[in-house]
């Protein structure tokens, strides 16, 4: 897409910032932001001058979930006349081409590290999109929830239960109340805690510091990551090898091994 109608995207050196921009509407999500979110994280993955990106909302809020009137603006995709119809659940919650659950999964599933700049109001739909990045800076007024017990039903991300925990995502899914920044720095669900309007330039060094690393062990990292979780010692040990067998015949791997030696700073070529 060349332009976009709900977020802005724009690069500043090895830094790729995606802003979710409805900010009279608490950036709620509406068509086609999950599609240009989409669109805009994989334009970052293809730039090979960005090594990192950053997702935030414009405004006093980072997004206060999906818009719940006009039906979300998916007409058909989504619309049942009040009956559950078991084809359009599915296709709507799994299919990476229509589904907009799977289109915040562009975010999860980015090789290049994500992370979220989170203030204010990040309920519902806008708690997919933090919980889908890697690292969370959050300023000190934020609201992180999932209030569909309250509005709307059954709907709840995976990432709740993957990042929280299943006696917390039990708490916060059926009571509907939001976590404080306190509390969800607590629980380890925020990498780190900001005074409000700090959060942007904390992000913006955090992800300096990342991007200075080599961007192939930065994908390789994300990957052992994310495919071990779970895994016994075995095989964790036995998949991070399998990662790091063509890894360290790379160019980076070498240049990485002789700039430590020459007391320089390296020079990485992603390959």
């Amino acid at each position: 897409m060349s332009s976009y109608r709900t977020i802005l995207y724009g690069t500043d050196g090895p830094i790729a910032r995606v802003t979710l921009n409805r900010p009279d509407e608490l950036n709620t999500i509406v068509a086609p932001m999950p599609d240009e979110v989409e669109d805009a994280v994989n334009t970052a993955v293809r730039d090979e001058s960005v090594k990192v990106i950053i997702l935030r909302g414009a405004g006093r809020a980072f997004c206060a979930g999906y818009n719940f009137a006009g039906g979300f603006g998916y007409g058909e995709l989504f619309s049942t006349d009040g009956r559950w119809d078991p084809g359009k659940d599915m296709i709507y919650t799994t299919s990476q081409a229509t589904s907009p659950h799977q289109k915040f999964m562009s975010i999860w599933r980015s090789p290049k590290p994500v992370i979220a700049q989170v203030h204010g109001w990040c309920v519902g739909g806008g708690s997919d999109y933090a919980l889908c990045a890697d690292l969370v800076i959050a300023s000190e007024d934020a609201q992180i929830g999932t209030p569909y017990s309250r509005v709307w039903g059954a709907y709840l991300s995976g990432m709740w239960i993957y990042r929280l925990g299943l006696t917390r995502a039990k708490y916060y899914a059926l009571t509907g109340e939001p976590l404080s920044a306190v509390d969800a720095k607590q629980y380890g669900l925020v990498s780190k805690l900001t005074t409000a309007g700090a959060a942007l330039q904390a992000a913006h060094g955090l992800a300096r510091r990342i991007a200075a690393n080599a961007p192939l062990a930065l994908a390789r990292v994300k990957e052992v990551l994310r495919e071990t979780q779970g895994l016994n010692d075995t095989e964790a040990f036995a998949r991070q090898a399998e990662n790091a067998h063509g890894l360290l015949d790379s160019e980076d791997a070498h240049e990485g091994a002789l700039a430590f030696a020459e007391k320089r700073a390296p020079v990485w070529r992603g390959r």
